[in-house]
């Protein structure tokens, strides 16, 4: 398994991936068939990144395939530069083997050596294995959003976890 920096030509890999984790998991924002962007938008999105001193995206990768990712992505403003959001994927398939923390060990100290203070995230609180993967990194619950999202036929609701750096 290694984990490193998304590279400008895994354009189509990535969306390949983000496709698949909308399809097998409703851990994800996104359901199938809503994603918007193309190939196209990928690697326009890849190249902002890249250009970015406060945004990066990792990706996990098993035999040449893409299996997760972590996205981190600071604030566009004086005032926010310096927290990032993390969006955070794994295929079923390759889950419970450590990826999700090596993604995020590497991740932190890239935002370490970039100055970042602080990581922010959301995640479903039936989540169960997500949130015990975020405390085990540090994260603490600041705060539940109720009834937030709508999964199938039910109301989910989500936790807000930061972790200062």
């Amino acid at each position: 398994m290694k984990i490193r920096e998304i590279r400008q030509e895994e354009a189509r890999e990535l969306l390949e991936l983000l496709n698949r984790l909308d399809s097998e998991t409703d851990f994800m924002l996104l359901e199938p068939g809503e994603r918007p962007e193309g190939v196209q938008a990928i690697e326009k999105k890849i190249e902002a990144i890249k250009k970015a001193k406060n945004k990066n995206l990792f990706v996990a990768e098993e035999k040449g395939q893409l299996v997760g990712f972590l996205e981190a992505v600071g604030g566009d403003f004086k005032k926010n530069h310096y927290t990032l959001y993390i969006v955070i994927g794994v295929l079923n398939a390759f889950s419970g083997r450590g990826i999700g923390k090596n993604l995020f060990t590497q991740m932190e100290k890239w935002a370490r050596e970039k100055g970042m203070h602080r990581l922010e995230l959301t995640v479903m609180t039936n989540n169960k294995n997500a949130v015990k993967l975020y405390e085990k990194m540090g994260f603490s619950i600041e705060g539940l959003r109720k009834q937030c999202l709508r999964v199938g036929d039910s109301w989910g609701d989500e936790f807000y976890m930061g972790k200062i750096l």
